[in-house]
């Protein structure tokens, strides 16, 4: 686990360099789908084919292959666009943005990593309603951000991150400065 870890603040570390307009990348991570979707996509294209042409055999092979691959591709595609960013500007205020909603550093009270075991009761019966969620089911981690915004309704974050360990160290190093 450690030398995981180790991987994951050296991916950090690389990022921290590319400039953005917000200021310098600490954690950037795209929730892409996972690569064996592409083939199952060719996989349920092929099956579709096959059965339009044992159905309608009038119609041209080509037809239901040029139909659906560009529909396939733009559906993983869409479903790979959410990421998770840290910037930090020249004065170590920091921004989060998931997906298409942002929170400044400033108002996050508190962060823990929420196992993969722990994700179906946080979005069960435990969740509230006026929480902000980006849930991706084929990432196993997640992290529950508790806000301390008395102008926000929402209570706070859960969202999907493959490292959430790396997230969670470069927003407590943040802090302690």
């Amino acid at each position: 686990m450690a030398g995981e870890i180790t991987l994951v603040r050296v991916i950090v570390r690389r990022h921290a360099r590319t400039p953005a307009p917000s200021g310098p990348v600490r954690f950037d991570e795209r929730l892409s789908v996972p690569w064996w979707w592409w083939p199952l996509a060719a996989v349920v294209i092929a099956l579709v084919e096959i059965s339009v042409r044992l159905g309608h055999p009038e119609v041209p092979e080509w037809v239901p292959v040029l139909i659906l691959a560009p529909l396939m591709a733009l559906a993983l595609v869409r479903l790979s666009r959410v990421r998770v960013t840290l910037t930090e500007n020249e004065n170590g205020e920091q921004l989060l943005r998931v997906g298409p909603a942002s929170l400044p550093g400033r108002f996050i009270a508190d962060a823990v990593p929420v196992k993969p075991a722990d994700k179906q009761v946080q979005l069960g019966p435990e969740l509230d309603p006026r929480a902000f969620v980006v849930h991706r089911p084929w990432v196993g981690p997640a992290v529950r951000l508790v806000l301390n915004d008395p102008e926000d309704p929402t209570p706070y974050w859960f969202f999907s991150v493959r490292h959430p360990e790396a997230l969670l160290e470069c927003l407590r190093t943040a802090h302690s400065r």
